[in-house]
Formats: C-alpha cells, structure tokens, sequence
C-alpha cells in the first residue's frame, strides 16, 4: 500500500466518522488525482478542460454522496477510480463520443494502459462476487481466479466435483447478469 493510498484512507475514515475538515482535504486532494485522470483520458479525444473539470465535480459529488458505501477493509484508491471510470463512460455516452471519432495518430493514446483499470477491475470483481450465494463465490474463485483444479475446488468448498461445475456454470450467468443490470442501471 503505498503512502498516498495509507494518507487518502485515514482521510476517508475521519471523514466517515465525522470529521468536516478531513473530509474537504480529502476532495482537495481527490480533486487533483481526479483532474489529472480525465484531462488524460479526454485529452485524447479532443475534448477540452472544462468537460474534464465537469468530471471531476460530478465525480467528487458521487464520491460524497455514496461515501457510506465505502467498505474500509478495502484500498481506496480502486473505489474512487471505480466511480470516476463510471462516470467518464456517462459522459462519452451522453455526449456519443466512441474511438472510432478519435483521429488514428491519436488512438495510441486513448488506448494507451491505464495504471487504475486493474486495481478498478479487482474492486469491481470483489463486489460483485460478495452478491453470489457462498458455495458459488467459493466454486468460481477456487477455478477461475485460483487455478485449481476442480477436485482440489471440491475439497475446498466442501462440495462435489459436479457441485463445483454446477456452481460454476450458474454463478457465470448470474455475475453476466449482475453486469448487464449494472450497465442499463
């Protein structure tokens, strides 16, 4: 966990307990890593600081208003990024921009990697894996994210092989719907 990740949290956590003055430190400096994010992202697609300053004010109200949702077992860094990634895919989809509008000399940098999406992506998966039922979490990260083999998942869940597989099926579809609800939500 590095330093700003540890500094940002205990912000957070104050703020969560109360504390009105970490909590605008933590949107100043939220602010600054928000606005360097969309300037980046935007950037290249041509569009300009102003819409990235919108971004950085719609984000910040989100982070505001769903701060109760913040799970303190948890970085907060993927959870802001989280929010922050939602609502740029708002934007491009309210405004209809895609990369097929960006210019070719232009699409190394709209998909150049982006260090957030994996630490995002971990903080998306883990919440969404918490709303499957028990031997369906235990099925699909014994195989799908551990590697096991599904004897040694079976062992593990303390079901049988075709319980695994089973589980594993169905805990694919419902994740595929959970996501699906998510993007029409």
């Amino acid at each position: 966990m590095t330093t700003d990740e540890i500094e940002l949290k205990a912000l957070m956590l104050a703020s969560l307990d109360g504390d009105a003055a970490s909590h605008r430190v933590l949107l100043e400096r939220l602010s600054r890593r928000l606005r360097a994010y969309f300037k980046g992202k935007l950037a290249g697609i041509g569009r300009g600081a102003s819409e990235a300053e919108d971004l950085v004010q719609d984000a910040l109200l989100a982070i505001h208003l769903k701060r109760h949702t913040y799970k303190p077992a948890e970085l907060l860094t993927p959870w802001v990024y989280a929010i922050a990634r939602y609502k740029l895919i708002d934007f491009l989809r309210r405004t209809r921009t895609s990369r097929a509008d960006v210019p070719i000399d232009e699409a190394d940098n709209v998909m150049a990697h982006d260090d957030n999406v994996d630490a995002e992506s971990t903080y998306d998966l883990k919440r969404l894996m918490q709303q499957l039922p028990k031997n369906m979490r235990c099925s699909i990260e014994a195989v799908k994210l551990d590697g096991w083999s599904v004897a040694e998942a079976a062992d593990r869940c303390g079901l049988s092989e075709s319980g695994v597989k089973v589980n594993i099926h169905r805990g694919l579809k419902a994740l595929a719907a959970l996501i699906a609800k998510e993007h029409t939500a």
